[in-house]
């Protein structure tokens, strides 16, 4: 019995030990998968439930950026692999709760958790749209860097940004969260965005997936209305809308998001020529496609299709692999591949470009790698984060007037009225599209009054009051701010719009500066003191009679959580301000759109006083009030000596460019020089002007250095009638200046065959 019982345990240990074997054989084997054959693998295993369930992002249950469908079943879905991603869910502690439900799925599929970080995780950052001022590229992927930092260490997989739109209407609300009018510098911040957010792999704990969106044409929603038709030749996709949207992809983005507006008839979700042709065919892109909020069953709105039957059949057909909180593929996929309107290939091929980012995010190998409090701790407190917005904040503030250099203020006056509606507001700082931290409040953000205290010294007294609401015609609070400017030595006045007042569903027929601030302005001007005036916005407003009697304006935009510190910064002349505007302001309504890459007309005007011939209205002016690319500095720069190194080029050649910029001012500052290039004849219209490159130059006064540019065929290039991007023989101009219309420096040169 003892020899048996022996031999019987000596077996069983050898099984043990060739098991143990097989494992680290089956382990290391799958370690050497690649990941292509990691979703395979799982693929294989899924049900047809499970497979449509990774098609599904919900809402979680205590915020939302939409309309909610109320689920009670919520927890038991994810627990049964019915869904594959939820959004608005943020923290360690609430990502673990809803990751450890998924982790009692039959496959363990973890989830993915989405949030629009859109320019800012807690530390706040300014709007895109003043970013994208700053021109300044590492700066911002700097911001999305520590975003992405902040944001990951809280649970999230993957932020909802960049939006990559271009945008020529400032009625549309949704302005403030692009970077402007231009598609070569929208296309630059685009790449930039997509590297700060993603850092140097997917996967890292670091980093999230980025999402461009929205694909694709949302900003050219007519008449600047939200959700809007777009109507437009394919030429003037590809050639403006488009090409921003390929730099986040040559970028690496993980993600898209379709849009909400139809495109020449067809809804953006249901596209097949943006999405299959074009973003996963032409550009052969490997991520996955994100509905936006519940646009699936809009499409039912749109009467593109009848119900959500046919739009589920709709947006899987064209490319929509995600369904965002419309719960048109839970409810519809099985029965359409009963019905046979579509193939399992293509739920299969959905399902792969989710379950690849999954892997790729290191998810499959620990579903709580982004679930560390500690490191939340640590990332939510960090103080390089917050040196970080104060310097990004102060990049993009745009000093648009200082009438006898009333600017910097001197650190040695003794009173300073500081007026205005926004300046003691702290939340109104953080711009719209802020994320709402679990358990932080308020206390972190620096308000302008705030900051100003910081700034000055004991020497110097403050003066407060606070004039008039945002909107309104209470006119009370005048008497009180008068009084205090007329014991000031200098008035600083802040007014603007509500944070709220643009964003998302945010469109206004009125741009101007509401109620009666600007009478505010009037009354303080008539002291006779020194007025400088702040106005804190999220889009270009109209505010004609500021900019025409004010002797000193800084555009701020919503700056973040340290706008208190940098406006204080600017203001004292700590820093210099250098950033130049990404869309034009217009003088009226009336004038929108305007920008400054139009065409020329068989009858265009060539200045104000051209009339009788002209493409202008007769009763306004045909500048805009503020032009492209425009912005002041503290010091003042002077262009020269322009050289081409030749004047005639081949296709496969480069001219370099070169030109001397100097500070020829008391102060030390940066200023971005812009080349424009004008095709002068071509197969069909050209623009006046394209932005083809810029260069952001700090000089210290007295300073001189010589940029260089290079113009290759690429710079030249154009789609043509059969949208082929081509570089027709002919002659150039070339142009050098400080905006689009503040042109210092001109040449011409010709591409030859």
């Amino acid at each position: 019995m003892k020899s048996n019982s022996y031999t019987i345990k000596k077996a069983i240990y050898s099984i043990g030990i060739l098991l143990q074997i097989l494992s680290i054989n089956q382990q290391a084997q799958a370690q050497h998968k690649t990941i292509d054959q990691k979703v395979n693998a799982v693929l294989k295993q899924m049900t047809l439930v499970e497979k449509i369930g990774q098609l599904n992002q919900y809402n979680d249950d205590w915020q939302a950026t939409g309309p909610v469908t109320l689920d009670s079943t919520k927890a038991e879905q994810v627990r049964n692999g019915m869904i594959g991603s939820l959004l608005n869910c943020v923290g360690t502690k609430r990502t673990r709760k809803w990751q450890e439900i998924a982790m009692q799925s039959r496959l363990k599929i973890p989830l993915l958790f989405g949030q629009d970080v859109v320019h800012g995780y807690k530390t706040t950052f300014p709007i895109p749209l003043a970013e994208a001022c700053s021109w300044d590229l590492p700066a911002m992927e700097s911001a999305a860097r520590v975003a992405a930092v902040e944001a990951s260490a809280s649970g999230i997989h993957w932020t909802f940004a960049p939006m990559v739109d271009i945008a020529r209407d400032p009625r549309w609300g949704r302005v403030m969260e692009g970077a402007g009018e231009d598609p070569y510098l929208g296309s630059k911040i685009a790449y930039a965005r997509v590297k700060g957010f993603q850092g140097k792999n997917l996967g890292d704990t670091n980093a999230v997936m980025a999402c461009a969106k929205h694909f694709a044409a949302y900003g050219a929603a007519i008449g600047g209305r939200d959700y809007n038709s777009v109507d437009m030749s394919d030429r003037l996709l590809w050639e403006v809308y488009l090409p921003p949207f390929k730099a986040a992809l040559d970028a690496g983005a993980a993600t898209f998001m379709n849009s909400f507006n139809d495109l020449n008839g067809i809804p953006a979700t249901g596209n097949r020529y943006l999405q299959r042709e074009i973003l996963k065919g032409k550009w052969g892109f490997k991520g996955f496609v994100v509905s936006d909020w519940g646009s699936i069953g809009e499409m039912i709105n749109h009467g593109n299709v009848k119900n959500e039957y046919e739009a589920a059949l709709s947006a899987i057909t064209a490319g929509s692999d995600m369904d965002m909180e419309s719960r048109c593929y839970k409810n519809n996929l099985t029965q359409l591949l009963a019905d046979n309107k579509i193939n399992i290939s293509l739920i299969d091929d959905a399902v792969k470009r989710i379950l690849k980012k999954k892997f790729e995010m290191g998810l499959f190998e620990d579903p709580f790698k982004f679930c560390n409090a500690q490191r939340e701790e640590a990332a939510l407190n960090n103080t390089t984060h917050t040196a970080n917005a104060r310097a990004m904040a102060a990049k993009s503030i745009v000093l648009l007037k200082n009438e006898n250099q009333l600017l910097p203020l001197s650190k040695n006056l003794k009173k300073i009225a500081f007026i205005g509606p926004l300046a003691k507001a702290v939340k109104q700082n953080k711009g719209f599209w802020d994320v709402e931290v679990p358990g932080v409040d308020s206390t972190f953000i620096v308000s302008q009054w705030q900051g100003l205290q910081n700034k000055v010294g004991i020497n110097t007294q403050l003066l407060y009051a606070k004039g008039c609401d945002i909107e309104g015609d209470d006119k009370s609070g005048f008497d009180e701010a008068i009084a205090m400017a007329n014991q000031a030595e200098v008035v600083i006045l802040s007014i603007g719009e509500r944070r709220d007042m643009s964003g998302e569903a945010k469109s206004r027929s009125n741009i101007g500066i509401p109620g009666v601030q600007e009478e505010l302005l009037e009354a303080l001007l008539a002291t006779g003191k020194p007025v400088v005036v702040l106005i804190n916005a999220g889009r270009p407003l109209v505010f004609n009679y500021t900019a025409d009697h004010a002797p000193a304006i800084l555009y701020t935009w919503w700056l973040g959580s340290e706008a208190g510190n940098a406006i204080a910064d600017v203001l004292f002349g700590d820093y210099n301000p250098a950033a130049k505007l990404a869309m034009s302001f217009p003088r009226t309504v009336g004038q929108i759109p305007i920008y400054y890459s139009h065409f020329n007309t068989g009858r265009p005007a060539t200045n104000d006083n051209d009339r009788f011939y002209n493409s202008s209205y007769n009763d306004l002016s045909i500048y805009p009030k503020y032009a492209f690319g425009y912005g002041l500095s503290y010091t003042s720069f002077e262009y020269s000596g322009l050289t081409l190194n030749k004047k005639k080029m081949k296709a496969t050649e480069t001219i370099q460019v070169s030109l001397t910029v100097s500070n020829t001012g008391q102060y030390d500052g940066e200023e971005i020089i812009q080349l424009y290039l004008h095709d002068k004849v071509g197969s069909l219209a050209r623009p006046v002007k394209e932005l083809k490159d810029f260069a952001k130059v700090f000089l210290k006064a007295g300073e001189k250095k010589t940029i260089q540019f290079f113009i290759n065929q690429d710079k030249l290039s154009f789609y043509n009638q059969l949208l082929q991007r081509v570089a027709e023989p002919g002659e150039f101009e070339l142009m050098i200046g400080a905006s689009a219309e503040d042109i210092k420096l001109k040449d011409s040169f010709e591409l030859i065959k």
